[in-house]
């Protein structure tokens, strides 16, 4: 896979949408890009389960928790099923936890924080619509680009040189 530079990206591509700078690198594989998929939930990870038990097909989970920093809507297990589907990685506009085995696996996770509570289990949130976080909107299809530097997305997969 081609090395994610996401200020090159910015340089060749200024349209790219850069979202706001809140998120901290926190999985194993430091840079990644997929096509999007979402999930809109508040301190409920049931369809960030549901999302992640199918196949991922190199996509990019991108999860709007609200901004909560109550609970984690990701945690190792999770993550764990994500790598066996596929998955490239994982953005969540919330927080996260077991912090020390997901710097450990090959799954690029980028959150808000870590919180040692799991969260609720009730069956709520909406799968695959937009969602406006961190500045910026972000749906289904388009192509999110992640590093040390931030997290781009663009209307479509970009042409990036090795």
């Amino acid at each position: 896979m081609t090395h994610i530079v996401t200020p090159d990206i910015c340089d060749a591509h200024p349209e790219v949408n850069v979202l706001d700078a809140l998120f901290a690198n926190v999985g194993g594989i430091e840079s990644f890009c997929g096509a999007i998929r979402t999930v809109k939930c508040f301190e409920d990870n049931s369809r960030v389960r549901e999302a992640l038990g199918e196949p991922g097909e190199g996509a990019v989970l991108v999860v709007d928790g609200g901004g909560s920093l109550r609970c984690a809507l990701l945690g190792d297990q999770l993550a764990e099923m994500a790598i066996d589907n596929g998955w490239s990685g994982v953005v969540i506009h919330g927080c996260v936890r077991d912090v020390d085995a997901l710097a450990e696996l090959e799954l690029g996770v980028q959150a808000l924080g870590a919180h040692p509570r799991r969260s609720e289990k009730r069956g709520e949130g909406q799968c695959d619509i937009a969602v406006t976080f961190a500045g910026v909107t972000i749906c289904p299809g388009q192509w999110l680009y992640a590093d040390n530097n931030g997290i781009v997305v663009a209307e479509r997969r970009l042409s990036l040189e090795s």
